[in-house]
Formats: C-alpha cells, structure tokens, sequence
C-alpha cells in the first residue's frame, strides 16, 4: 500500500523566471511557464519530498485574452474573460492543451506526452483537470476526433430545457450582465455556469461560462436520464481520450454540481478501460459525501468543509484543538475516502495576512492532515517554503491567494527553481528550514510503516485539558506512534495520559520502561508506557513531535 501525496502546480507560474510582475501584465511582458519546466530534475525534487502524484493544474485549453489566432485558434472575447491569462475552469476545448504551455503551439499535444512521459519516468503519477459542469463561452474544438461535434450544435435553441440539448437556454433574451459586455451578443442567452438561470449574470458570477446540461430540468424540478443524455456520451468520449493518453487520474472540479447519476454511469466505464486510474471529487456538501463515494464511485473527496476548516479555525485560535476529534468523528466510515489539504488554487495562502500571517504557524496542521489517518494528502505548490500569495497580479488582487487568472512569476517558486537547478541557494535559512519540515513529515507518510500501514486512536477524550494541543496515537506491526501537534504561539511543556482503552483496543501489554524515539530528530526519552500514566513532553511552539514505541501485544 502507498499513501498518496498529491503535489498541486500551475505550470504557468511554476516555471516562469520572469521578475516584471506587472499587474495585469500580458504574456510577452509578465512571461509565463511551460511544460517543459516541469523537468526530470523538478520531478526527482518533488518525489525525493514524498510526492507520489503531481496535478499540473490548467492543461486543458480555456478561454485567454492572449490571441492566437496566427495558429488558427479563434480569439475569445475579452469581455467574457476572467483576467488577461483566463480562468483554467473556463474550458475551450477538452480535447487540447493549452497554448500558453507549450514552447512551440503547434506542438503542444507532443509538449503534454513528453511531460507525461518525463512524469511516468520519475516514478510519478499524474492527476488532469477534469471539468464536467461548464465550458467557456466560446468553445469550440479544434482538436477533437473528425467525428466529435461541438456541444450545442444539435441544441434546439428554442426551448428553455430538453434532455438531448447540451446547455440550457433563455429563449427570446440576449446575455446582458451587469456589466459592460464590449459588443459582446448572445442570443438566445444560455444559463451560467454557478447555475445562474436567467439572462443577467452579475460580475461576481462565473459569467465567463456556460453551464451543461446533464438531464436536470433545474426549473421543472425533474431529471431525464432515460434515454442517456447526449452530454453523458460526450463527457465520457473526453474521459477515455485523456485515459488513453496515459494519465493515472482525474479531479473533477465541481462534482456536486453534476448529477451522481452520470458518475455513477462514467466511473465504471472508465475504469473497466484504464484499471487504477483515479477520480478525486471536488464536494463541499457533506450530506453528499456518502452517495458520491458509494454510488457515484470516487475514490476520494474534498476534506475541505471539515477537516480544512477546522483546522483552519485552530490555527487561528477561534476554536479549541478538541474540535478536531469531532471533524474525524463525521467522517469515520469514509475517512480513507477523504482528501486532506491545507492549501490549494481556490483556498487563502497559509501564511498569507488574511490566514495565518506566519507558515510555521501551520506545522502542527500540516502534522495533523498528514500522519493522522492512511487517507492521501495534497500540497499547494510554494506550500513548503512559506509562499503568502499577497502579490496584487491583476484581474486577482490582494487576496491572500496566488493568482489562477494572470501571468506572473511566484517569487518563492522562482527562487526554489533557481533557473532549474533546485540547488536552494536563493532561499532564506527560514525557508530551508520550513522546507526541510515539510519534506521530513512527508517522505514519513511512506517510509514508516506505521503511518502508512497503521491504524489510529485519538487521545484527546482522555485529555480535555488540552486546547492547543492535538494527540494521537497510530498503531502497526508491534510499533507505536505517538504525535502531540502544538497549535500554541508558545513552547509548552505537556502532560498527557494514555488511556487504558488505547491499550485493550490494540492488544497492547504496559512497560514499565520505553523508549520513545522522537521521529522529528530530538532525543530518545525513556518513559513509562502504561495506562493512565502521566507523560510529560516539552513541545516546541508551532511544532509537533512523533514518538515511535516498541510495544509488546498481550
């Protein structure tokens, strides 16, 4: 068994040296990645970090306000573009590669193989984008087989719904957002891709999509799976190309806004075609969670209402550490079915002044989503060295994030990358340091077994005393791990007790004496390791400690 460490990029910031930086700066000013920067030597980085599968995010080409139209590739309006570079999730065409990526354009779909390839090489896997609720405005494929159509070339545009149509319509009414369209004209105006149906968007919609039809008559209140939707056919044929083309995954964006019908229908189909490919659900409902595991058939899902947010509010010191156990606790039966994270494209930089303010400030989190259960992890590329995402890059202000929207260049990627070395000579010794961290608890999710292989037992029942403070303890083979996360701006010495059913629960036998090996580098202490016993630790502030036991079963 191999746990899952997802490494999140967005080749067009990854790889892009340029230092102009200027808001909302074109292409040819700000620079932007390629492909190709993702190199063997990258690639060997993030798997010496304990990656085991990387996301380039925004392959598939998507609506941009850069033209190339001398490659045949018709130009989008830029009205119905979200920033100069464009929005990743304002698809244009499923079945091709995005131009801003690749070194040569009429090379991309050999630039994408060839990542692929270098990808599969260092022993990686490869998650896509997947995007099945909208498209951009003007989507059309130039690169899809001679026999796939556009969507909408069938639709009969003069009804609000049909089953067969692929988008939904406003019949009789032109697109007029609140906003100055430029000659802009849509007509008749087809729904919006966050479900916005009328024909008046407002500028804080997704107003640069269009929203597909799957069956659901959203106004009528009923669904039309049978006959199978024309958009179910469609959807698929794009899965299997991708499938085909050798990637090992994908992450649907969005998935709670696509019936689990149709996934229940597609899943199976494409993994009876590709064995072991993966499907990641990006789901925010947790009443849903259950039916898009067990009917929709994902491997995984978005651990972001529960676990994300707790976590966040603990970092933070709104809530207690406690609040924790009762995060697991509501996803107990599906937990090896939820992805942790802490950061991603949609979600505030950790260290940013609109979280946290300070990325060790997240080391007992990252402790947390990481060692406590066998579920897969993702990482926000720039993460590990303390990126704050407070750069003001144009359509994407000053936010706390880093920019999906526009060129620019990621000052600590940059510097991490140092013209493709990854030598580390440009990062400060607090980078390092924080790196190293990351690195450290990472590569532990695979090399010790207890924290690949091993169950867990959550310790803070027994310890209502501690608030800033998360204990835990992971079992395996005859070993032990004992974690304690400190959330405290402060070093704190820690009392804490073993609880005489952590003992009955694994078969364990009590010892006098133990040696607890702190897998984080301090010293060994010798401890009791017996029920009800108090164990005192002293815990670095913003840190944690894993304390591996040899422990004897009854």
């Amino acid at each position: 068994m191999q746990r899952i460490v997802i490494y999140q990029l967005l080749p067009r910031l990854f790889g892009n040296d340029n230092t102009t930086r200027r808001p909302g700066g074109t292409m040819a000013e700000n620079g932007c990645g390629k492909m190709e920067d993702i190199s063997k030597k990258a690639l060997k980085e993030m798997r010496a970090f304990g990656v085991t599968h990387v996301w380039p995010t925004g392959l598939l080409e998507h609506a941009t306000q850069t033209s190339y139209a001398q490659e045949g590739i018709p130009d989008d309006h830029p009205a119905m573009v979200k920033g100069i570079a464009g929005s990743p999730y304002a698809i244009r065409d499923y079945y091709d590669v995005d131009p801003d990526l690749a070194k040569w354009v009429d090379l991309r779909q050999q630039d994408f193989r060839r990542m692929l390839g270098r990808i599969h090489a260092c022993n990686l896997k490869m998650i896509m984008d997947f995007v099945p609720n909208h498209v951009a405005r003007h989507y059309h494929s130039d690169a899809a087989p001679a026999s796939v159509t556009d969507f909408g070339t069938d639709d009969d545009t003069s009804v609000a719904f049909s089953p067969q149509n692929n988008y939904y319509y406003i019949p009789g009414q032109t697109l007029q957002p609140d906003f100055d369209t430029q000659g802009y004209i849509e007509q008749p105006a087809r729904a919006t891709g966050n479900d916005v149906f009328h024909a008046h968007p407002s500028r804080n919609d997704w107003y640069e999509t269009v929203k597909l039809n799957y069956g659901v008559d959203y106004v009528g209140g009923h669904t039309h799976f049978s006959p199978t939707p024309d958009t179910w056919y469609r959807m698929r044929d794009i899965l299997i190309f991708w499938a085909k083309e050798g990637v090992d995954g994908f992450r649907c964006d969005m998935a709670e806004m696509v019936p689990v019908e149709f996934w229940q229908w597609v899943i199976p189909q494409i993994k009876a075609f590709r064995p072991g490919i993966i499907f990641i659900a990006e789901v925010y409902d947790p009443s849903r969670y259950r039916d898009y595991v067990h009917r929709g058939g994902f491997d995984y899902l978005y651990d972001k209402v529960g676990l994300y947010d707790t976590l966040r509010a603990v970092v933070c010191h709104q809530v207690s550490a406690q609040e924790i156990t009762r995060c697991w606790q509501s996803v107990d039966d599906i937990r090896g079915h939820m992805l942790s994270f802490l950061e991603n494209h949609d979600e505030q930089r950790l260290a940013s002044d609109f979280y946290a303010g300070d990325p060790r400030r997240g080391r007992p989190a990252l402790i947390v989503a990481a060692l406590l259960y066998t579920n897969p992890f993702m990482l926000y590329f720039g993460q590990e060295l303390g990126e704050r995402g407070m750069d003001a890059e144009g359509f994407s202000g000053r936010d706390g994030r880093t920019t999906i929207f526009d060129y620019w260049c990621v000052d600590t990627i940059r510097r991490w990358r140092n013209k493709g070395t990854f030598d580390d000579a440009l990062l400060t010794d607090e980078e390092r340091e924080l790196k190293e961290f990351y690195r450290r608890t990472l590569t532990l999710c695979n090399e010790n077994e207890v924290l690949r292989e091993g169950d867990s037992f959550d310790l803070m029942y027994a310890n209502t005393h501690l608030h800033r403070q998360y204990a835990f303890v992971r079992q395996w083979n005859g070993l032990c791990i004992l974690v304690i996360a400190n959330f405290s701006d402060s070093d704190e010495h820690i009392q804490l007790t073993l609880p005489a059913h952590l003992f009955e629960h694994f078969g364990l036998m009590p010892r006098e004496k133990a040696t607890f090996y702190n897998l984080y580098g301090a010293k060994k202490q010798r401890l009791p390791f017996m029920p009800d016993y108090p164990l005192e630790f002293d815990i670095p502030a913003n840190y944690g400690s894993a304390f591996q036991v040899k422990c004897k079963a009854t």
